[in-house]
């Protein structure tokens, strides 16, 4: 299935889950992801399901003033 994270074609097999595109993506903690737009918890990760043409965005957190 095609989905893309960060505005970047990936292709995953079915079933996938959050998990298994952030790994494809190879993201590094910490992070937050969002589904569509909605945030999807961390306890989460493993048991959301993603679709074909999902839009995942993986946010790291960035300090300064």
């Amino acid at each position: 299935m095609n989905i893309h994270i960060n505005q970047r074609p990936f292709t995953l097999p079915e079933p996938a889950t959050v998990t298994d595109a952030l790994a494809a993506f190879g993201a590094k903690p910490p992070f937050a992801v969002a589904v569509n737009g909605q945030f999807v918890a961390r306890g989460e990760h493993g048991s959301k399901v993603l679709s074909a043409g999902d839009r995942l965005d993986v946010v790291s957190p960035v300090a300064g003033g």
